[in-house]
């Protein structure tokens, strides 16, 4: 039997979703590199670094179950954010070494990774697990959620135009991209590049800036 409260059936995929716990780590990191099979190991959670963030933070994060199996995962963690300085990479958000980024007080959720299972793909687990995080963001009176977005539809254009350029296009519909799209379909702004934030050479190692702001956040008193 599975440990573990069902947080939410999902509407369209069907799947169980629950916090993620320690002892799944392994299986979480078996997702995540299977999803994700052309990234450099070093930009992907590893068991350790889960272990870690599902001790820190396991009310951020959620896990799909099908049938008893883990497919998909939508992790986060509590961070400082300063949209004025906006530019960081994946490792200064996931330090690593037994440090998760987790920082209680934060005030804004940081999205670190999204996974799903390639045989599991369009039937809607990406949008539930939006709907989770952004629920959090609101249990917990986060400004927001604040992630890297992949920009995959860029290897087609980075020779003609810049990462800039490209997301300008994508927030104006003028260029369709699976990722960026989609998460605009979700509520996010699309921002601005950011260099050098994960290992993928394909796309000149640019991700997109995107943010969700949660409108029924308060100012502490």
């Amino acid at each position: 039997m599975i440990k573990g409260e069902i947080i939410q059936i999902g509407e369209r995929s069907g799947l169980e979703y629950r916090h993620p716990r320690p002892e799944w780590s392994q299986l979480l990191e078996d997702i995540e590199r299977s999803s994700f099979p052309t990234s450099d190991p070093e930009d992907l959670y590893n068991q350790t670094e889960l272990e870690a963030l599902t001790n820190d933070f396991p009310q951020g994060g959620f896990v799909g179950f099908d049938q008893g199996i883990p497919v998909a995962m939508g992790l986060g963690i509590q961070v400082f954010f300063n949209l004025d300085e906006p530019e960081h990479t994946v490792h200064d958000m996931m330090p690593g070494n037994g440090d998760s980024g987790h920082r209680p007080e934060g005030d804004w959720y940081y999205g670190t990774s999204i996974a799903v299972r390639s045989e599991y793909r369009r039937r809607g687990i990406g949008a539930e697990l939006y709907g989770l995080r952004k629920t959090v963001c609101q249990k917990l009176n986060l400004r927001g959620i604040v992630a890297g977005g992949v920009m995959p539809g860029y290897t087609n254009h980075k020779n003609v135009m810049t990462a800039d350029e490209y997301i300008e296009n994508v927030k104006k519909k003028i260029i369709y991209d699976p990722t960026l799209s989609f998460q605009q379909e979700n509520g996010f702004e699309l921002l601005q590049a950011l260099p050098n934030y994960i290992a993928n050479p394909e796309i000149d190692n640019y991700a997109a800036l995107i943010i969700w702001r949660n409108q029924n956040y308060k100012e502490e008193q």
